[in-house]
């Protein structure tokens, strides 16, 4: 698909099992939370009585991200490139490293936005990359 001249240049959508999720953070502790989510993720989500809905959804969006961006999350994209915080109205936000933020540039987009949902047995994200 040609995408020349529009204002979307990447999609990405995932959807995560909430229990995936927990159940990694159980067997590997905190060794887990921090291979995958950014101080600042676990610092807001583990605040909640239950914090795994909400991690899950950050990890969903983080793979959504890798998707939008077309690279998959690896040696271009790191899990923690992305975080995923809250702005002001509590809507999520965006922050990305400086590795991940010169990828934006070459991308040639200027924001990732992204859009998170669960229950309490999944977790979806959609991300966009926009010029």
């Amino acid at each position: 698909m040609n995408l020349a001249g529009g204002n979307v240049l990447g999609v990405g959508v995932d959807l995560t099992e909430v229990d995936r999720i927990r159940s990694a953070h159980v067997k590997h502790g905190a060794a887990f939370l921090d291979k995958v989510f950014t101080p600042a993720e676990q610092q807001l989500c583990l605040a909640k009585a239950d914090p795994y809905p909400s991690l899950a959804a950050r990890f969903a969006a983080k793979e959504a991200a890798s998707k939008a961006f077309g690279t998959g999350l690896g040696a271009e994209l790191s899990l923690t490139g992305v975080s995923v915080l809250n702005g002001p109205a509590g809507e999520p936000v965006v922050v990305l490293d400086d590795k991940a933020q010169a990828l934006l540039a070459a991308r040639g987009a200027s924001r990732l936005l992204i859009s998170l949902t669960h229950t309490d047995a999944l977790a979806q994200a959609f991300a966009v990359l926009v010029r």
